[in-house]
């Protein structure tokens, strides 16, 4: 289960049995949402957030956190997704210590 990043205490990550869509997931304190990276012919379309099945979702101040790091770092994540999953790589970890907006 690849970290993708740590921004404000929350964590984002693959899980390593992945299936598309892209997504990430966002996890704080037991609570846990996730972001569906919708990409049209080579091109981020659409993000979409939803909670995850069995866990609490992220508060609104997390989730607005969540949405920021998703945002910035939409294409990395993509190219993440495809060096985890299709090219089999290590991804590195980052922790983010800068305010994103």
């Amino acid at each position: 289960m690849p970290k993708l990043y740590e921004y404000l205490g929350i964590i984002m990550l693959f899980y390593s049995n992945e299936h598309e869509p892209i997504h990430v997931h966002g996890k704080y304190q037991g609570t846990e949402s996730k972001a569906e990276i919708i990409i049209d012919n080579g091109q981020v379309v659409n993000i979409r957030y939803s909670s995850v099945a069995g866990r609490r979702p992220l508060s609104q101040r997390q989730m607005v956190n969540f949405q920021a790091v998703i945002e910035h770092y939409t294409e990395a994540i993509v190219q993440k997704w495809i060096d985890y999953f299709v090219l089999h790589k290590p991804v590195p970890s980052e922790t983010i210590t800068h305010t994103i907006r």
